[in-house]
This record gives structure tokens, sequence and C-alpha cells, in this order.
């Protein structure tokens, strides 16, 4: 397939292009910043939240076969600064789609969508993607609005729209909520390519987490999407030392964000 892949000078987005590349597909990178050194291949520099520049990327790209959309702030912002930057990228990327006929998005959701939900009670332990979103931060709700505006034009324009509410992205666990939340490199490629290729699945949404002995997050909804994950953070789990924060980290499903730590005014009047 031939990609056209956002963030992709972030760390997922390395990943993913030379993983999607070993794996055959042409990825045509889209970052805000030049091309990291050393990275072959076609690249945009242009800023998602552009709808011009995006417009302008689909012109001179052909036959585009899917978008990965995983450009955005990976942090807490203000809500205006937040929106901008996963739901209006993402708004900006659909009307090229439609525009250009490209029928396939996979999206860099986030576990922090429904982050505020208390780990205590989850039916078998595990939270369900047919839970209510329950964002822990307005990074969560632009995450949650983003998902709303695929769903609509899933429906309206029959768009395939996958998103993929990824936990932990690291080279290995760092805590103990890392054991359930961790997605190790390898998996987010064979995840990644799972959204890409399982055939019409219309919009779904899986949880990005590796195939975790102590996972929060049930891998079903993904598995039924052709992803099966290979990797596993219980390898790591004899090596981390206990902190004082796990036992408050581990009480919701979003970890730190959900702790007030966080809690900022929507709106920056500094």
């Amino acid at each position: 397939m031939r990609v056209l892949l956002t963030g992709a000078a972030g760390s997922i987005g390395r990943v993913l292009t030379l993983g999607l590349t070993d794996r055959g597909h042409e990825v045509v990178g889209l970052d805000r910043v030049p091309p990291p050194e050393g990275l072959d291949g076609r690249w945009h520099t242009a800023d998602c939240a552009d709808p011009d520049a995006v417009a302008d990327v689909f012109a001179a790209e052909t036959s585009l076969d899917a978008v990965v959309h995983m450009a955005g702030h990976p942090g807490e912002a203000s809500l205006p600064d937040s929106l901008t930057s996963h739901v209006v990228t993402t708004a900006a990327l659909l009307d090229a789609m439609v525009e250009h006929g490209v029928a396939r998005i996979v999206y860099g959701g986030s576990n922090h969508a429904v982050g505020h939900t208390p780990r205590a009670g989850l039916p078998d332990g595990l939270l369900t993607t047919a839970t209510r979103p329950r964002p822990d931060t307005f990074y969560g709700v632009a995450k949650v609005a983003a998902e709303a505006l695929l769903s609509l034009y899933a429906d309206r324009h029959g768009v395939d729209a996958v998103s993929c509410r990824i936990g932990s992205f690291l080279p290995e666990p760092q805590t103990v909520r890392n054991l359930a939340t961790w997605l190790s490199p390898d998996d987010c490629v064979r995840m990644v390519e799972a959204a890409l290729t399982t055939p019409a699945p219309g919009f779904a949404v899986l949880y990005g987490i590796s195939a975790n002995t102590r996972a929060w997050w049930d891998l079903e909804p993904g598995r039924a999407l052709g992803y099966e994950p290979q990797d596993d953070a219980e390898r790591w789990a004899d090596r981390l030392e206990p902190r004082a924060d796990d036992e408050a980290e581990n009480a919701r499903v979003g970890g730190p964000y959900a702790m007030t730590e966080i809690v900022r005014p929507a709106f920056d009047r500094s």
C-alpha cells in the first residue's frame, strides 16, 4: 500500500516508517519538521492543522491508498490547542481524503479517551471498547472528539477508519503501570498494518497494547481486525523497582494523566 504517514518524524512515526517499509508498503512522510537524517523516501514538511497545506500534499501525491495519522501534541495543553492538534488536523486530512478518493485512515488514538475510568469493578478486569468515553484531560477530550469525527466520515462518506487507542509506547516498560499498558515498537507496526489491511472495518476502535500478562484493556477488538501482538511486558517485571506513585497511577486507566497534578484551566488567559 502507498501510505501517507503524518507525524513521521516522531518516535512512533520513525518506527512505523521503517517497519511498514520492511513489510512492503511505500511510506510518504508528513511532518512540521524536515525528515530525520538517514530517512529515505518522499517527504512533505507541512502542518496538518492547515487544510490548504494538507490539500497541497494530497494534490502532489497521486495514488495514495491510506493515511496513518500520528501527528499531534502528545501531552496536555489548553483545550483550544488540544482540539487544533488532534481534531482540526484529522478534519483536514479527512476532507482531503474524500476529495481524492482515499478510503482508509488509521488514527493514533489514545487510552486517555477513557483514562478517567476506575479500574476497580471492570468486568473480568478488562476495559472494553464499548465503555463510554471518559477522558482524563483535554488531550483525552480531543482524542474522543477525533474519534467522533472519524465515525461521522465513516457514516457520511464510507471512509474506513480505525482508531488505535495507544497505551505506553516505549522501547521497554518503565513503571508498574507499563506492565499493563506497554506497546512495543514491533507490536505497534503489527497493529498499524492490521488496521491498514483488515477488510472493510467501517469505524472501529482497538486498544494499542502488547500481549501483556497484566493487561487492563481488552485485546479482542484488535484481534478481530487481525492484530495479533507478540510481545509481553512481563519480561521486564523483575527489573522494575516499586515506586511511591504506583498505587495512584494504577487506580484509573489513564494513570498519571488522571491524577490531580495535571489539572489546568481550559484556556490560557495569561
